[in-house]
């Protein structure tokens, strides 16, 4: 049985935007754009710049001009997001401050969280993603690179899977290619009893940069999440060329301004989560969907490189 979306819509679709890199002065424009064009999406942010500094930090709630610029972002119908108490690895007690600082700037703990890159304090990541037979392939294929990821391990300083239990409602997990993250995973959000820190999890379609995320959303796919009356959640990192030169994207501006005229459900990943748990129930993910999620997503990786 379809979704039957609010004000008779034919399709949802919203953005998670990672943060890394960003700066009012490199997503500014494209905001501007998702406005315009009647889009709310999901913005993560950091609420601490950390030390040292690396190639994927960007600016952070510590920075005045872009704290203000993420209330307002807020105020206009975005959502904000968490992604980690900083661009670097982070210890238990650092996250909680964090926690704290992203409540009282935006006036509620995140709704939404998702996992930076390599650190430390990543709750159930790498190849705590996956379960069996599917974590041993994964290791065997990372084994040069594999990272250590902490955030779930209650004997570790990195530990703090019981606070985002708490705090956080939803964390993304596994990126696919498919425009229609619903077709996916039909069963988003859902509780995994194997990962008992997070509550509900949500799967994501892969735009992490400007080209990948113009591939899936061309005119074909736009057109067949309409015809499925499904559900997509992009993926992307705005830092990631969608502004070249000071200008936008010249194909994601026309694609996002055909995307707008269709008569999609354009709101952030929160409020689309949360229509589905109305619509659904808590779900608990079954042995059976767990596994072919985690093998559809290790095929995706090794052949595709989804995040």
């Amino acid at each position: 049985m379809p979704i039957v979306w609010p004000g008779k819509k034919d399709f949802a679709f919203t953005i998670f935007d990672d943060t890394d890199r960003a700066t009012v002065q490199n997503v500014g424009d494209v905001y501007r754009l998702l406005a315009d064009l009647g889009f709310r999406t999901t913005k993560s942010c950091w609420s601490m710049a950390g030390s040292p500094r690396n190639e994927a930090s960007g600016s952070t709630c510590e920075e005045s001009d872009y704290a203000k610029w993420l209330l307002d972002l807020q105020s206009q119908g975005f959502e904000i997001a968490f992604h980690g108490a900083s661009p670097q690895s982070s210890r238990r007690e650092t996250v909680i401050k964090a926690l704290q600082s992203f409540e009282q700037m935006f006036g509620h703990a995140p709704f939404c969280y998702a996992n930076h890159r390599d650190n430390m304090d990543n709750i159930y990541w790498g190849r705590w993603r996956l379960s069996g037979l599917h974590r041993f392939i994964y290791s065997l294929l990372m084994m040069r690179r594999q990272h250590t990821f902490e955030g779930h391990k209650e004997c570790s300083a990195w530990f703090w899977g019981d606070v985002c239990k708490q705090k956080v409602l939803y964390v993304r997990n596994c990126v696919y290619s498919d425009i229609n993250t619903l077709k996916v995973c039909p069963m988003m959000p859902y509780h995994d009893p194997l990962r008992p820190y997070v509550r509900f999890w949500f799967a994501s379609a892969d735009g992490g940069r400007v080209e990948t995320f113009n591939k899936c959303i061309s005119e074909a796919q736009q057109d067949r999440l309409e015809q499925e009356h499904g559900a997509c959640i992009m993926y992307t990192h705005f830092a990631a060329g969608f502004l070249e030169h000071g200008k936008i994207n010249g194909r994601f501006r026309i694609l996002m301004e055909r995307l707008s005229r269709k008569n999609g459900w354009f709101v952030p990943v929160h409020d689309l989560l949360e229509h589905l748990r109305r619509t659904n129930g808590d779900r608990i993910i079954s042995a059976p969907e767990r596994r072919r999620l985690e093998r559809r997503w290790l095929l995706e990786k090794m052949f595709r490189g989804t995040t």
